[in-house]
This record gives structure tokens, sequence and C-alpha cells, in this order.
């Protein structure tokens, strides 16, 4: 899909967006899209794309993924998860139907913000403000500052709230699809879901792992690794985010998809990996929680994505 293509589907879904960089080598904002970020480069827009969650609208019954790169709050499940709060899981309201505002934008910077009001599966709500500082650097590398803010009148612990921000880059799969990151430990390593070990080896001093859409499965990542990075020959591309240390104070958490019935666990996840049957993938990146939130906490994590 060209850059000018899918800013004519923002047009005909009248959904409003922001472009920094041009249609032939930029980012574009879906600001009523959960802010979700489209890179293009070279005319093309490299991240995945669903035109029906342009033009449609995303309610209990189906949650239409926008693909591009999300910023969601993790956990996602277990008790203090934020997908849990009705009968079925969803994504939270707040999100997709959160509207983002441009607070600041030249040509290749952008800093957009909305105001997202989570409901964790204890039922505590939590009053927060998501943004997204997000610079061109260069031609082939995008720099984003992904924050949540706490802004509720409460002060909370651990043990009420989990929090922290969760990047997701999407991608398409295609043959010979598969994410590489520098050789860790086996601990550094774990299955969120299903095993998935026949997918992973190591060549060369680095771990690869496929993600060509002929399974379905999670990794978590520890701190000690590195940089993730997704080789798409389809798109004759690589992917590579890497993510700066975490602010003192604030240490990894479990994102995992578990039951609202679950405690959460005791890995932090640093980088996490997952890829879908139906035809994509995902690189992630998390931030850190704090022990204690009082108002005006902020959870951040800065990301460099370079377009190799």
């Amino acid at each position: 899909m060209t850059g000018y293509k899918l800013i004519e589907l923002f047009k005909q879904g009248e959904k409003r967006y922001h472009l920094i960089g041009t249609a032939e080598n930029g980012v574009l904002a879906g600001l009523d899209l959960e802010g979700r970020l489209f890179t293009i480069i070279n005319g093309e827009v490299v991240s995945r794309v669903n035109p029906d969650a342009i033009s449609g609208i995303t309610d209990r019954t189906a949650y239409l993924n926008p693909g591009g790169d999300g910023l969601w709050p993790a956990p996602e499940g277990t008790c203090l998860g934020y997908e849990y709060t009705a009968a079925n899981w969803r994504v939270p309201p707040g999100l997709t139907g959160a509207k983002y505002k441009v607070v600041e934008a030249d040509a290749n910077h952008l800093l957009i913000e909305a105001e997202v009001d989570l409901i964790n599966a204890s039922g505590q709500g939590i009053a927060t403000i998501f943004r997204r500082d997000v610079t061109i650097c260069g031609e082939m590398a995008v720099n984003v500052i992904e924050s949540i803010e706490y802004i509720g009148t409460k002060t909370l612990s651990r043990k009420e709230c989990l929090l922290t921000p969760w990047s997701l880059a999407q991608f398409d799969c295609c043959p010979g699809c598969e994410v590489i990151f520098p050789e860790v430990d086996a601990s550094q390593i774990w299955d969120m879901y299903d095993p998935s070990d026949e997918c992973r080896f190591v060549k060369d001093g680095f771990w690869h792992t496929k993600t060509d859409g002929n399974a379905r499965y999670q990794i978590g990542l520890g701190e000690e690794v590195q940089w993730i990075e997704v080789q798409l020959p389809s798109k004759n591309l690589k992917v590579r985010r890497t993510a700066k240390p975490l602010a003192a104070g604030q240490s990894y958490i479990d994102i995992i998809d578990a039951p609202p019935t679950d405690l959460p666990g005791d890995k932090g996840v640093c980088y996490s990996v997952y890829t879908d049957t139906d035809g994509f993938m995902e690189i992630e990146a998390a931030g850190g929680c704090p022990e204690i939130f009082e108002p005006g906490t902020t959870m951040s994590v800065e990301i460099l994505t370079e377009y190799l």
C-alpha cells in the first residue's frame, strides 16, 4: 500500500490523522485510531494496515486491529490486567475510543496525547494520559518516547495497580519472516502461551525465531536482550527495535494475557515477539512500573525503530 492510499483511506473513513515527513517517507499517526503510527518508506507503507479498522468502528462484538505501531497498557491479563473487565476479552473502550490531539508538531517531530480512563480486572479505576513523542531520525529510523501519566487522586500500590507502556509494532508475515536477537542464556526467553521451542534456534551468535505465520505463539524476553529485529524478505527489509534502559525506581513486569483469576507473574518482560496464523506478527517493547503510583507518576520507555 502506498502512503497516498493510506491517507485516502483515512479521509474516506472520516478519521483524523497527522503526517510528519512526507507521504513518500514519513510517519502517519491515526489520531482517531488509538494513536497508531504507520511508517512509510520509499512511498510504501511498511507497517501492517487493516483497512476495515480505518473504515469501521470497534465495539464489544469485534475488535478491529488497526495494525501499525500501537501504545497499549500492560499487563494484558491477570487480576490487574486491562482486557478482562467485561465477560470476555476486549480492548478497553477508553483506548479504542481515545481521541488523540496534536500537542506539538513540525516537519519531522510530533507529540500527541489522549486521556484514557482504564479499569483493571480487580475493578480499580485508573485515570491516565497517554503520550507518544515521535521523531523521524534521518531517512530510516523513528524514535518514540512512549509514556503513560497517572492522573488519579489516590495513591496506589502494586497490589492495586500494575501499569506500564507497551509498544506493539505490527507487520505482515511472509515466507522466511523471522525475528533475531543477540544470543543470551535460554533463561532470558520464555513462552507466554503454547510451547514454541521448535520455532527457535541459535546460529552465529544470534537467536532466530520463526514468524512466518505458520504458528501462533508469543515469547517474553528478559532485560539482558539488547534489541530485537524482524527480517521481512518480501519487502527486502529489516526492522530493529532498541529500548533505552528504564528510569530509576521502575522495573519490568509480566505483561501476559492470563485469566483474571490469576495473580501477576514475576518474570519482567523487556521485549516480546508475537506471531499469529492470521498473517501478522509483532515486535514489542515494554516500559517499567514503579512501586507506588502517586498523582503525576509517569511511566515511560524510549524506543528507536530502525528500518534497515
